[in-house]
């Protein structure tokens, strides 16, 4: 019944508002203040900041600040391995395997479409149908910076305007087609091994998503599909290395992953498992 409510909730919630406004409040400086909501938030949920490039609270002048934390130099290491991917985010993992068509397996008895995912341009979603997606829950106490699996050139951006519901694991099993409902950004990427989609999804008091190449790109939030292309030609070209930054979520959320057919190797990984940025992720498959 508990349950029940908390995603009945959400379907009545101003969540756009009530994001921008905690979004605001994560912004402010309020010296000994913020403090005190960073430790609190640290105690609940058991963030580990030994592993943060700046350890002490009072370091932080605002709640975004620390929850946009650096870690330790050198603390996640990506493999020199050109044959593996590792993993984007620390985080868990929500669901993966196969794109069946246009169809991303959300939660027990939830899919959804990628076309809608990746903005409702099926000359966009074309290169993934038949592919392989992974989804990755970022829970408060993570690292929320979002860094490259593999070296990719960016293509094409895609802001998506949408729902702000939560991206917890209750939510996903209980709002129909959730990650391709809610606001998100889509960063597509050309790759040695084909076309690599990463989506930064929106939820619930996000109060930003940026990404390196073009910063702050929510909020305002927006009333269209927004698209941007990067070539040569124009000077816009953007090639972001294997391990490198590409973006980052104020308040957390999830990505999406996805891969054109036939290219990448989960192995074991399987959902609920904990992902570590830069530990393994997926090997590229070879045609022997």
């Amino acid at each position: 019944m508990v349950n029940w409510f908390k995603v009945k909730l959400q379907y009545i919630l101003p969540k756009h508002a009530l994001s921008r406004l905690v979004g605001a409040l994560a912004a402010g400086e309020h010296g000994k203040f913020t403090t005190t909501i960073i430790k609190a938030f640290i105690k609940q949920f058991n963030v580990d900041m030994s592993e943060a490039k700046h350890e002490a609270p009072e370091y932080y002048p605002s709640f975004n600040a620390f929850f946009t934390r650096e870690l330790k130099d050198g603390l996640r290491p990506f493999s020199d391995d050109t044959n593996e991917l590792g993993h984007a985010v620390d985080g868990r993992v929500s669901q993966l395997g196969p794109i069946k068509g246009d169809t991303i397996f959300q939660a027990k008895g939830h899919h959804y479409s990628l076309t809608a995912l990746l903005g409702g341009d099926a000359t966009i979603a074309a290169p993934f149908k038949g592919g392989d997606f992974a989804t990755i829950y970022l829970s408060p106490r993570d690292y929320h910076r979002i860094h490259m699996p593999m070296t990719g050139k960016l293509t094409d951006m895609i802001y998506v305007p949408g729902e702000l519901f939560s991206v917890n694991p209750l939510t996903a099993q209980n709002v129909p087609g959730l990650f391709a409902r809610n606001e998100r950004v889509v960063a597509i990427f050309d790759t040695e091994i084909g076309k690599m989609a990463i989506v930064l999804v929106g939820a619930t008091i996000v109060a930003s998503i940026e990404t390196i190449w073009a910063g702050n790109v929510t909020p305002p939030t927006g009333k269209h599909v927004t698209h941007w292309q990067y070539t040569d030609a124009s000077g816009d070209s953007v090639t972001i290395e294997k391990g490198e930054e590409m973006g980052l979520f104020k308040l957390g959320s999830t990505i999406v992953a996805c891969f054109e057919p036939n290219k990448v190797d989960f192995g074991t990984l399987k959902a609920d498992d904990v992902t570590r940025l830069g530990q393994p992720f997926a090997t590229i498959k070879t045609n022997d």
